[in-house]
């Protein structure tokens, strides 16, 4: 799908629905202090926060979660101010409901630990290995953080190798070095 295909079938969803039902999935994009996050909202909550580029999170949504997608700023916004609130550093913890349909159940897991380390802190690979009873998995753990669907929102970038580095991150090395160094600053 081109980038006009994208735009045009937008279009096209957002004229069906104005005035009647909206869509089942909201689709926009927020750009802020990490460049652009695209953004895709469920009737259960954030299911994408992503640094890919919009068609791929289209597909994938359009594959996993349904068909029916469009701008319905009335969704979209909520988050967008809970992102511009935690970039000012005003915000700590994301209120705004996420659903993990994107990610497989082992990443799931993963991800659910991930949203329990605490704001401004960091842990290891490892440590979350231990805490989803998989301390020997410590590449699986590494590769369901960078497949996280929901990035910032579930806090991918406060888990590190545990050898003193950064490690690799979705939205680049730069954009984690900038997100812990918001948290750290608060």
């Amino acid at each position: 799908m081109s980038s006009g295909d994208l735009d045009a079938l937008l279009r096209v969803t957002s004229a069906t629905y104005r005035g009647e039902t909206p869509p089942d999935i909201a689709f926009g994009t927020y750009d802020g202090a990490v460049g652009r996050l695209v953004l895709a909202v469920s009737g259960k909550g954030v299911v994408a926060c992503s640094f890919e580029d919009e068609h791929t999170v289209y597909e994938r949504v359009m594959r996993h979660v349904g068909t029916f997608i469009g701008p319905d700023p009335g969704r979209l916004d909520p988050v967008r101010r809970e992102l511009d609130a935690y970039f000012s550093g005003r915000l700590r913890a994301f209120t705004t409901p996420v659903d993990l349909a994107l990610a497989t159940p082992f990443a799931r897991t993963v991800l659910q630990k991930t949203m329990a380390v605490p704001y401004g802190t960091t842990t290891t690979l490892g440590e979350i290995g231990e805490r989803i009873g998989r301390p020997r998995a410590l590449r699986a753990v590494g590769n369901a953080l960078m497949a996280n669907p929901v990035c910032v929102v579930v806090p991918c970038h406060r888990i590190v190798p545990g050898d003193g580095e950064l490690g690799d991150y979705a939205g680049g090395v730069a954009a984690k070095r900038h997100l812990l160094t918001v948290e750290s600053r608060s």
